[in-house]
């Protein structure tokens, strides 16, 4: 194989193992949270945004007034008035997305309309709960 050939193969195979990472670690808006299961796989409940609400940024989802929320997780906070929020993945009319659109939303936003499983667990928050991709 000529020297071209080999240099071509080299580049090509550091050029398809090279990944950029582009994310960003957020703070954290809890230390610990409430979940179903130790992963927080399961849905806790499915929910029904009451009002619009538009993220501040990319740790928040937007939701719009009736969309349906499933909820994996409620942040704990140490203070009430902080306000609390609760994880989840939105799903409209009209499916965006085959799992949906996944983030933080304030949970005073949406009503719980069925209950698959109590939160029962409580578990530390991580800076991946945080990621922003």
């Amino acid at each position: 194989m000529s020297q071209v050939a080999h240099i071509a193969v080299l580049f090509l195979y550091f050029g398809l193992m090279y990944h950029e990472a582009n994310g960003i670690f957020m703070q954290k808006l809890s230390e610990t949270k409430l979940c179903a299961d130790d992963e927080c796989a399961y849905a806790i409940s499915l929910a029904r945004a009451e009002d619009d609400y538009n993220a501040p940024d990319c740790r928040f989802v937007n939701i719009k007034k009736g969309e349906l929320i499933y909820v994996y997780s409620k942040l704990v906070k140490p203070q009430k008035e902080d306000g609390e929020f609760w994880f989840g993945s939105v799903y409209s009319d009209q499916y965006r997305d085959p799992i949906g659109f996944i983030g933080y939303f304030p949970s005073n936003l949406a009503t719980e309309i069925h209950v698959f499983k109590n939160a029962t667990l409580e578990l530390h928050t991580t800076a991946i709960d945080f990621y922003c991709d």
